[in-house]
């Protein structure tokens, strides 16, 4: 079969077993609509409270068109990885990667994957506490209280350790024990559905705030008498690690009748999440304007002034942290499955995980434990994450794939399909050098 290829505008001849997904027939019934809000929630996860920020310094119109080149140059990616994606060892990325780049490039991506999934289910959590729970400075004085206390008052079963605990096990704990992706697919499109609230609810303060000629006035190009072209180059990360969903992709695909659906399933994600993401940077931007915070949440809790206003903030604030409970479970699927193909990976003779319960429900529950409890002893660790993170998700969205090409075992390499290979490794190698640089220095 030959299709036409997106990122090379050639005929490449797909490898011969690409057509059916790489696991046991019993198992590939996934859809195409379970895997677009598997693969759109896991973009659409924590940072896109932070995508006003960057609209404010990058403007209106290189802010959308940030967010449309880096989905593009996604979606030349992941086609880069499917292309590739052809014997049964491909059903997670370190499988896809030993074909080439054999079992040191492998473990080099186990790792990647595990440090980035471990530290966004750990800042996740953090997330989690800070909404529920409030922030403490010092250990003492309170920055903002959570929904919990404002809601219950101040007692030891309001602390956070103990409502995340009970939050966890009740919201989150049961999709971890969901032993297919496909079955996270309605969670996910209910994460979906509560993001669209938050843009609902933004969108309707920003025209209200319009129609009351208190709306704040919009920058459409970026102001160099206030912004930096260094300010304007670090912004770009922000999309970057957004639309780093590479590592679900192959877990996602494996489930699919047809490996070849995974392709319309990126696309269409791609395209749910260029709007979602533009619509929460330009009404955000245009409800708080130059007043703007990093996290746009705190801005809904300055903003909370009345009782309508303390309504709003807590609706967002309850509706962000439910969206991130439902996205737990996405990222977790693949993180468990890299650890174990890292624990278990000399044993060819091993059951799937899926159907080995004492594998799985130890797996499962010593994560849930493990990150629960790194999030609630050592809460500053986000900082590590975000350092480390910042470094291996571009690794493994922008500069893997590329690697991939570069080494064409299967000799099905275009010279276009090398140019482009290069140019999205060197623009990688940028990107993270500043996110590393921004790291160090804020």
């Amino acid at each position: 079969m030959r299709v036409e290829s997106e990122s090379s505008g050639d005929n490449i001849p797909l490898l011969a077993d690409t057509e059916k997904s790489p696991v046991d027939s019993n198992s590939r019934d996934g859809s195409i609509p379970g895997a677009v809000f598997n693969v759109s929630t896991t973009m659409i996860g924590a940072g896109i409270m932070s995508i006003p920020a960057t609209i404010k310094v990058l403007g209106i119109v290189p802010g959308f068109l940030v967010i449309v080149l880096v989905a593009l140059v996604t979606d030349i990616t992941v086609e880069f990885m499917l292309r590739y994606s052809g014997s049964d060892k491909s059903i997670t990325y370190a499988g896809m990667v030993s074909e080439s780049y054999g079992k040191l490039g492998s473990l080099a991506v186990k790792i990647c994957v595990i440090i980035t999934n471990l530290g966004v289910l750990v800042i996740y959590f953090i997330i989690l506490g800070d909404v529920l729970c409030g922030r403490a400075s010092k250990g003492v004085d309170q920055v903002h209280a959570g929904v919990v206390q404002e809601w219950l008052g101040f007692h030891w079963w309001t602390s956070r350790p103990f409502a995340l605990l009970l939050f966890s096990v009740f919201l989150i704990l049961p999709f971890l024990l969901l032993r297919r992706m496909d079955s996270l697919s309605y969670s996910s499109g209910i994460s979906i559905l509560l993001a669209l609230v938050f843009v609902a609810i933004s969108s309707s303060m920003a025209f209200y705030a319009l129609w009351s000629g208190e709306s704040q006035s919009l920058r459409i190009f970026p102001d160099f008498s206030q912004f930096s072209v260094l300010d304007i180059v670090t912004t770009i990360p922000v999309f970057v690690t957004g639309f780093g969903f590479h590592p679900y992709v192959h877990p996602i695909r494996a489930e699919l009748r047809e490996a070849g659906d995974m392709r319309v399933a990126v696309r269409y994600s791609l395209i749910i999440c260029v709007a979602i993401y533009f619509a929460t940077g330009f009404f955000g931007y245009l409800l708080f304007g130059d007043s703007i915070m990093t996290d746009m949440l705190v801005n809904f809790d300055q903003s909370s002034n009345t009782h309508a206003g303390r309504l709003l903030n807590d609706v967002v604030r309850l509706s962000y942290a439910l969206h991130l409970a439902l996205v737990f479970p996405v990222i977790n699927f693949t993180l468990r499955l890299n650890i174990d193909e890292l624990l278990f990976s000399q044993d060819d003779n091993k059951p799937e995980l899926a159907s080995n319960t004492p594998r799985f429900l130890g797996l499962t529950l010593s994560l849930f434990a493990f990150t629960y409890a790194l999030a609630v002893a050592i809460p500053n660790i986000w900082y590590f994450f975000q350092f480390l993170g910042s470094t291996t998700i571009v690794s493994l969205a922008f500069i893997v794939p590329p690697a991939i090409i570069l080494r064409d075992i299967y000799g099905i390499a275009t010279t276009k399909d090398r140019v482009l290979a290069i140019v999205v490794a060197l623009l990688a190698v940028v990107t993270s050098g500043v996110a590393i640089w921004t790291n160090l220095y804020t």
